[in-house]
């Protein structure tokens, strides 16, 4: 059952699927795809491809520069079928290490059937980007806004110190007031009419 299986129905399905060969291509190609040897070319000619690649880099489209410097996906989208191929021949005319290659593959298979060594070498090619600081205009213009937020944080709370030392106060003078106030004057009492001498 198993030898059936292997033999004649899993090629069978396989064929199905993948009537043009695409995948299957996209598969071998992975498979033979050496990223250590090619990680190793790319080191040792480091220096001489810097300028080149930051050269390429700096003319690719903005699909381009995010998947090289911010995207983490394991897989290219198809919409970034057409702009994939363009940089990729464009790293192969400056004999960037497997470019060639894989620009071959992807002309076969498809950008997405081969993501895996595209993005090996978009990582690669990374290396070569500097990385962007912010600005230091930015920096002090940022710095800027936190101080003044802060100032006009201290002023509204020392605003609202004054308002309620100046109602502790009002509210100690009402109490003041009401203690020390003179007291009303008593009516004076009247004494009982002192009695007449009798004659």
């Amino acid at each position: 059952m198993t030898t059936t299986w292997k033999t004649r129905v899993a090629p069978a399905l396989k064929a199905f699927f993948d009537k043009d060969g695409k995948k299957a291509a996209a598969a071998e190609f992975s498979k033979s795809f050496n990223k250590e040897e090619i990680g190793k070319e790319i080191d040792a000619k480091k220096d001489e491809l810097a300028p080149k690649v930051l050269e390429v880099y700096e003319a690719a489209p903005a699909e381009i520069k995010h998947l090289i410097t911010t995207s983490k996906s394991t897989k290219i989208a198809k919409k970034y079928s057409t702009v994939v191929p363009k940089f990729l021949e464009d790293l192969a005319k400056i004999e960037f290490p497997g470019a060639q290659a894989v620009s071959e593959a992807v002309t076969k298979s498809g950008t997405t059937l081969v993501s895996g060594p595209v993005l090996f070498l978009f990582n690669k090619v990374a290396t070569f980007v500097p990385k962007e600081e912010p600005k230091v205009e930015e920096k002090t213009e940022a710095s800027r806004e936190v101080t003044a937020t802060a100032e006009a944080e201290k002023k509204e709370e020392t605003s609202e110190k004054v308002e309620e030392v100046k109602k502790e106060e009002e509210v100690k003078t009402e109490t003041e007031t009401e203690t020390s106030a003179p007291a009303a004057p008593e009516a004076p009492k009247e004494e009982p009419a002192a009695e007449l001498p009798k004659q």
